[in-house]
């Protein structure tokens, strides 16, 4: 008791008075220790086996065909697959995939027979251009690809070829029982470190060129330890539908926690409101996994009148930040269910705070408590300054789901990674009283109107609760007097009639005079990362502005 009193550690804020830092405040993540040798993909399959309640239910259902897997057949096509992958096209430890593949029941059981043999992980947004995907394929330098029919013709040539995962070749390897081949002592059993390479994700590239993202077995182990804790005592499996893609970490990682925590998983493989609240009432989806837009869609849309979403518990959203007023609207549409918010970069695995229970989620505007084995500060950007809780700056973090560094590119981790093992992540935030973290916006795309700083994301959270918005975007736009003004690029509902007036006006009702919008273009649709994040620089390109320097 003594001992808590005197600790310099807030048990509210998780603020340590003393170093300027903040701790979490989840119980401690349990994990084999380092030296233990242990796959990501082991480690996720030996929960399952240990732990689930149902060891052979539904693992996963494809939403447009209703094909279904159980976790005993999932595991065996892992195994056939692994098989055929060491036997047949003698990949390696250390060898890197790439691939170019849309959502599919596939993916999840190419990415656990790759992870089992120690094979790195490069997976890649499908409608990228060849150009791109040459970058790509420059920086994790792969020795095979796995794509499908309308996505190989961009890839270049590689030493073991490129496999369609939509072949009935593949399906017949996936389905062909190791014991009828060959038997089971010729899978040589691989040794894989926790320290070993899993993947190389490419960074979203809003703001330059992409770069990719190293992550250790250990750092997928940590986020999927971190889940483990608060899994839901339940009489039936957690039936999650993901709109989100596998090549994007936010996919990735799931694809991972969902087998952990014995979840049955509902994959669409493109995205489309109708068919999503069609799969929910279907398959009576009880966890969605989206991105910003689709809970905007859901709170503009009455197409979710015509369908029964009862079985709905739980929305988690990640990508960008909500705003108050769009989680209100939802709230009252859906009163039955809770909207989690949750934050992270590729470069901490995709997790770096989340909401934990329907009390946390209600912290509307935050996006939760820091997760286990994660610290934090808040850094003012002009003193280098640590800051309290309540102060705003930039957020730096460290822990055991940090990246291991940018492939081929010491110069950028140096920049972004310090000496200590903090990640600057260049997003302005602060940390409140009770250890909630908001996310006010990237600190490169502040604008900066006469001296004063003019986030985006708080005027386009304020767009999108106008009935008539669609959706918005927000960037600076050069202005010889004032240095910068806000404009705003404006999506109109069917049937509104809001002009250019109408937008000014609205905004400067309900902001300081340096906020205002002083620009409006109103467009067919605001260009998005597939995590949902929106792509300023093809604003910029819209109205003829040159990007900035990626140097702060």
């Amino acid at each position: 008791m003594d001992q808590q009193a005197n600790s310099p550690i807030n048990p509210k804020s998780g603020f340590n008075s003393s170093a300027k830092t903040f701790h979490s405040l989840r119980p401690p993540i349990h994990l084999p220790p380092e030296e233990t040798p242990f796959s990501a993909a082991d480690y996720a399959l030996s929960l399952h086996a240990n732990h689930s309640p149902w060891p052979d239910s539904l693992a996963i259902i494809n939403s447009s065909t209703s094909q279904k897997l159980s976790y005993s057949d999932f595991i065996e096509r892992i195994k056939s697959l692994t098989l055929y992958l060491q036997n047949v096209t003698q990949l390696r430890k250390n060898d890197t995939a790439f691939i170019l593949c849309p959502n599919s029941i596939q993916v999840p059981i190419l990415y656990f027979s790759l992870l089992s043999l120690g094979v790195v992980i490069s997976p890649a947004n499908l409608i990228s251009t060849e150009s791109e995907i040459s970058h790509q394929i420059s920086l994790s330098s792969p020795v095979i690809a796995f794509a499908i029919s309308k996505t190989c013709h961009k890839l270049p040539k590689l030493k073991y070829g490129t496999i369609l995962i939509d072949s009935p070749e593949f399906d017949s390897i996936i389905t062909m029982s190791p014991a009828t081949t060959t038997t089971r002592q010729d899978l040589e059993k691989v040794t894989v470190n926790q320290s070993d390479l899993a993947a190389i994700m490419f960074s979203s590239g809003t703001t330059g060129k992409v770069k990719g993202v190293m992550l250790t077995h250990r750092n997928l182990m940590a986020v999927i330890a971190g889940y483990y804790p608060f899994k839901q005592e339940r009489k039936s499996p957690t039936v999650l539908l993901y709109t989100v893609p596998y090549f994007h970490v936010f996919g990735f990682f799931y694809s991972f926690k969902s087998i952990a925590l014995s979840e049955t998983v509902v994959v669409m493989e493109r995205f489309d409101l109708k068919k999503m609240l069609r799969a929910v009432e279907k398959f009576r989806v009880t966890h969605l996994a989206v991105a910003p837009p689709v809970v905007v869609a859901m709170t503009k849309s009455d197409l979710t009148d015509g369908y029964d979403l009862r079985s709905l518990e739980t929305v988690g959203c990640g990508g960008a930040p909500l705003g108050k007023d769009v989680m209100k609207v939802f709230a009252d549409r859906f009163p039955t269910v809770d909207l989690w918010q949750g934050y992270g970069l590729t470069e901490s695995t995709g997790v770096l705070s989340r909401s934990n229970s329907p009390e946390e989620s209600r912290h509307w505007g935050s996006v939760g408590r820091l997760t286990a084995g994660c610290e934090a500060k808040i850094v003012d950007a002009d003193t280098g300054d640590a800051l309290p809780p309540g102060k705003q700056g930039e957020l730096w973090v460290r822990g055991s789901t940090i990246m291991k560094g940018y492939v081929g590119d010491p110069e950028a981790t140096s920049t972004t990674l310090d000496p200590d093992g903090w990640l600057r992540t260049g997003d302005l935030c602060y940390i409140d009283e009770e250890g909630f973290l908001f996310v006010v916006d990237r600190l490169k795309e502040l604008i900066k109107y006469k001296g004063y700083q003019v986030a985006p994301a708080e005027l386009e959270q304020l767009l999108h609760s106008h009935p008539e918005i669609a959706d918005a975007a927000v960037i600076p736009y050069p202005d010889e007097e004032a240095g910068q003004v806000p404009m705003a690029f404006v999506v109109k509902q069917p049937q509104s009639r809001i002009n250019e007036g109408g937008v000014m006006d609205f905004v400067a009702k309900q902001v300081a005079p340096y906020k205002k919008v002083r620009r409006v273009e109103f467009v067919s649709a605001i260009p998005k990362s597939p995590a949902g994040k929106i792509l300023r620089k093809e604003l910029r390109k819209m109205v003829l502005i040159p990007f900035p320097s990626s140097k702060m």
